[in-house]
């Protein structure tokens, strides 16, 4: 009894109600294969029917695990046997919670990741949205609320969208003047306010995006040049923003010379932007888009603000006509080029879209080893 582990008794060891028989057996088999292989020595013999003894050693212990299973705590070896095995297979269950990924970052010292305590300073991911998604979000935000705003002004206040100083017959009404009624003034501002948010965040990436570039020409001179443009760009976008604020939250019938001048601010702003921004990809690409997207992206581009230059040369034609001639449909015509203004500038913003087909906007946590200089989104100009 003292040869007995954990209640097993060991395979030389008989077993109540057994007997030798499988080891007689195997001794009968051994002496036989020697008569028959004389040229074969025993120790060979041993090790070539050993696979045999082992097979049914396995055997025997199988049964006596199948006994022990029925006994109390065996349910808990076997949920650990069950974890085990399926640690072996490579068999993990799907994640349940934030997204974690190994960082694979480590410190100088060796003894884990860098920033971390721990053995493995994993990345949480809390939130994941594509890039594209943003910009068709800031698109359709003011344009839907832009619409609404036209329908229901038109509606129900056609009086007060198509009162002027002239006092003459118009049919289209201007976006200030849908906008500046209530209670479509509140819901544009709304609209606004949350498309502001996304600009801001574009602004940054594409700086960011404008330096890596920079990064890949060989030309001195010419990446000086790429590097002012880019904070020309940069600094021409963020004014523009603001503009459109002050344009939106200042309304025609609250102050309408401040906002007169904040939206030759926003036009003037507004063209100087998409003219740098194309200066800019010439130095940036000497040779032309590389890629599809941005072959179509800089077509578009250039499309936008050939339409914008138009529409605008309209819009300061019949502006004059209507100030100073108060012509009859003349601010009707200004109306229309107002819109073609406003419409191309949102085209020429969502060419992003183009820009960072594949990007992701990503708020994580322990993502602090990912940052690096020149990703920062700091006021500082180089």
């Amino acid at each position: 009894m003292d040869a007995t582990v954990d209640g097993r008794v060991p395979p030389d060891v008989p077993a109540p109600g057994r007997t030798n028989s499988g080891t007689v057996g195997n001794s009968q088999t051994l002496q036989q294969h020697n008569q028959n292989c004389p040229h074969m020595p025993q120790q060979d013999l041993h090790q070539h029917h050993q696979p045999h003894q082992q097979q049914q050693q396995q055997q025997q212990w199988n049964l006596m695990d199948n006994a022990h299973a029925s006994l109390p705590g065996a349910i808990q070896r076997k949920s650990r046997t069950n974890d085990r095995s399926k640690e072996r297979s490579g068999h993990t269950e799907p994640p349940t919670g934030p997204l974690e990924l190994d960082s694979g970052h480590y410190g100088d010292d060796g003894g884990g990741p860098k920033g971390g305590k721990g053995p493995s300073d994993k990345l949480v991911v809390h939130l994941i949205i594509g890039f594209r998604d943003i910009c068709v979000f800031t698109l359709v935000l003011p344009l839907g609320t832009l619409f609404v705003c036209f329908v229901s002004a038109y509606v129900f206040q056609p009086e007060e969208i198509h009162e002027t100083h002239c006092r003459v017959y118009n049919i289209i009404p201007s976006i200030s003047a849908i906008t500046g009624v209530s209670p479509q003034r509140y819901l544009w501002r709304v609209s606004i306010a949350l498309h502001i948010g996304p600009r801001f965040i574009i602004a940054f990436v594409y700086r960011n995006w404008y330096r890596a570039m920079v990064a890949g020409l060989n030309d001195p001179g010419r990446m000086s040049k790429a590097c002012r443009m880019i904070n020309i760009v940069y600094w021409l976008n963020l004014v523009e923003i603001s503009a459109l604020c002050g344009v939106t939250y200042i309304s025609n019938k609250e102050n309408y010379p401040l906002h007169e001048k904040v939206f030759i601010i926003f036009m003037t702003t507004s063209l100087s932007y998409m003219l740098a921004t194309l200066k800019l990809l010439k130095l940036l690409q000497p040779d032309g888009p590389q890629t599809p997207y941005e072959e179509s992206s800089l077509r578009y581009k250039q499309a936008f603000f050939a339409l914008s230059i138009a529409s605008t040369v309209g819009l300061i034609l019949f502006f004059l006509k209507h100030r100073f001639l108060c012509q009859d449909l003349a601010f009707s015509w200004f109306a229309l080029c107002e819109y073609i203004v406003a419409s191309a500038n949102m085209g020429f913003h969502c060419t992003t879209m183009l820009d960072f087909p594949t990007e992701h906007f990503l708020i994580a946590k322990n993502a602090k080893q990912y940052k690096k200089q020149q990703t920062s989104l700091g006021w500082k100009v180089d």
